[in-house]
């Protein structure tokens, strides 16, 4: 008869041994998934590969710049290469790609590429050479693998929102942001000149230079990318393209020697550029949501921005320091955020607007002496009567003694208005509905203004009376679409 001392040491020793199989019978899933944990992920070309390419390289070997004779996409052309007549990439074998040769720093740490600039960091070479070794595939969606340029155009099957224009200086061109381009018509809407075709989704904000020779293009892609493209545009050749932050680029401005150029982003953070080079000049990050619009002192010494915070700030230039709150920094008196802001012609006032629809003048400059307290708003000069809806659009005539204003509302409608900006005098508004308005603009004469919005047509009115001048498609629609 077996004691039950015994018995429970057999129980004891038949458990150990249980739990020991358990232990070798779990050995080879858990070395199993530590390998899987370890392994490494397959890089992604669309996910890992391009946005590098697109941060660093695509701003001269795109379309419509082809430094070198080389093109980054669509897919093909980043695998051939350029006038060296070598292959830029060589599926498997990234020590015979001479892009890898070309962003591979010497011992002396130069690089061939990306030129005049730092060189790529060591992560970004070697995920691109992992990408190559791995095969080089390709896995862009289809949605997302489409190449537009000077000779593929965008067709457009509906009217597309339009969210910026400008006259040029000589009065003779009306530029108008499209899908991925930039239309040029003749003032009067009679003709399209040319259609500057480029990198970004959406424009989001134009300008003519200061002499008329340039254009500047603000915008991107969602989400993913910002670009700043200056234009000659006489020649219709795209002389910059600088990559900036993730998200897509608002308000630029020039200084007014043409030197420099403004712009808001995103990431609340105000920037400048030397017009030339590309070079950032100026970074501040004293806004706490997105920066919708810029505009430089006559002097250029000041740059002034606005943003959804509901705050216009003054930064010095030199110094990328921020110097005031232009706005009042009374608790509650900011209702609601701030698009755009535009500086008088002659003298350092600024005329902004936004959410609240009302128009408001303001002196750019706090007078000496005069200290800052919580409850004044000093630098307030004058207060228009309200739009309805929201504030997307402002700018002064030529000579400064009018400014006119756009708004889009909540129940698709909008409004165009032209005041006296000595007295807030109502002078005129759109005789008719021009739907949501998101920019406007008066002729060089200052006898017209160009109104556009989320309609898809440009309005001319009279700026004296608002009567309906013209109203005109700036982008060609296909076909069937335009036979509606």
């Amino acid at each position: 008869m077996i004691s039950a001392a015994t018995l429970f040491a057999m129980a004891v020793l038949l458990a150990a041994g249980y739990r020991a199989a358990r232990a070798d019978d779990a050995k080879p899933a858990a070395a199993k998934a530590d390998a899987a944990t370890t392994e490494p992920k397959k890089v992604s070309y669309f996910r890992d590969v391009r946005p590098v390419l697109q941060e660093h390289c695509e701003g001269c070997h795109q379309p419509a710049k082809r430094s070198g004779e080389y093109v980054m996409f669509p897919f093909a052309a980043l695998l051939k290469g350029g006038e060296s007549g070598d292959a830029a990439i060589v599926p498997g074998k990234p020590d015979q790609s001479n892009l890898v040769k070309q962003i591979t720093p010497s011992k002396k740490g130069k690089v061939e590429m990306p030129k005049d600039k730092d060189p790529l960091k060591s992560d970004d070479i070697d995920l691109i050479r992992r990408w190559i070794a791995e095969g080089a595939s390709d896995d862009t969606p289809a949605s997302a693998n489409v190449t537009f340029d000077a000779a593929h155009p965008p067709v457009y099957h509906a009217l597309p929102v339009l969210s910026a224009l400008d006259y040029s200086p000589s009065g003779k061109l009306l530029a108008v942001s499209g899908y991925h381009e930039v239309l040029l018509w003749k003032a009067d809407g009679s003709q399209l000149e040319a259609r500057l075709v480029g990198l970004s989704e959406r424009v989001q904000s134009l300008a003519f230079s200061p002499d008329g020779s340039r254009l500047v293009v603000a915008g991107g892609s969602p989400a993913r990318l910002g670009e700043i493209q200056v234009w000659d545009v006489d020649a219709r050749k795209l002389l910059l393209s600088v990559p900036m932050t993730y998200d897509t680029l608002y308000g630029v401005s020039w200084s007014p020697d043409g030197t420099k150029i403004a712009f808001g982003c995103a990431d609340n953070t105000v920037r400048a550029i030397d017009a030339k080079t590309g070079q950032q000049v100026l970074f501040q990050g004293a806004h706490n949501d997105w920066v919708l619009g810029t505009a430089f002192s006559s002097d250029a010494s000041h740059l002034v921005s606005v943003s959804r915070d509901g705050s216009m700030k003054l930064i010095e230039v030199a110094s990328q320091r921020f110097v005031d709150n232009i706005t009042s920094i009374t608790p509650g008196a900011l209702k609601g955020g701030l698009a755009t802001v535009d500086r008088h012609p002659k003298k350092d006032e600024l005329v902004v607007g936004g959410a609240d629809g009302v128009p408001k003048i303001f002196l750019m400059y706090r007078p000496a002496g005069k200290e800052r307290k919580i409850g004044d708003d000093f630098n307030l000069i004058r207060s228009f009567d309200a739009l309805p809806g929201r504030i997307y659009a402002v700018e002064y005539n030529p000579d400064g003694s009018q400014i006119v204003a756009g708004s889009s509302s909540p129940d698709g409608t909008g409004e165009i208005r032209v005041y006296e900006a000595a007295t807030g005098r109502l002078i005129c508004k759109y005789q008719g509905d021009p739907g949501p308005i998101f920019s406007a603009r008066f002729s060089r004469d200052g006898k017209q203004v160009a109104a556009a919005g989320f309609g898809g047509k440009v309005v001319l009115m009279d700026a004296a009376t608002g009567k309906p001048l013209k109203e005109f498609i700036p982008v060609p629609l296909a076909a069937a679409a335009a036979g509606k």
